[in-house]
């Protein structure tokens, strides 16, 4: 896959899911077996946005990124944080905080991490100039 198709796909998939906890966060967090009780709950979900609205955005913009040192520290930069996503959600599922569809996270993740890893792993392979 091009690095092009991949930062776009990733991007998107941050940036929805970015606008929906910003947004929609009384309607998406109790599928996952998590309560909003209070407006510091609410506002801490809006938070959250920050930092999967600023992943969005950093992917999107560097879309047209050519294979090179840069691109392999992007990809494995992905690679890191939806590792950590994997980890930190599992870890949730584990100990009861996050049930019902919360377990569709760590997979979620997991699955972006084997993505980012394998396109890690073809930038490494380019040949450059």
């Amino acid at each position: 896959m091009t690095n092009k198709v991949f930062l776009t796909i990733h991007g998107v998939i941050y940036a929805v899911f970015a606008v929906v906890l910003f947004f929609l966060p009384q309607y998406v967090w109790p599928m996952y077996g998590v309560e909003l009780n209070d407006q510091y709950a609410y506002f801490l979900s809006q938070h959250t946005s920050i930092f999967l609205g600023g992943l969005a955005a950093v992917t999107i913009l560097l879309r047209d990124i050519a294979s090179g040192e840069v691109a392999k520290k992007l990809m494995l930069a992905l690679v890191i944080a939806n590792g950590l996503g994997a980890l930190i959600t599992l870890y949730a599922g584990v100990i009861g905080i996050f049930s019902g569809f919360g377990w569709s996270d760590p997979l979620f993740f997991s699955v972006l991490s084997v993505l980012s890893l394998m396109q890690y792993k073809n930038n490494r392979s380019a040949h450059y100039p």
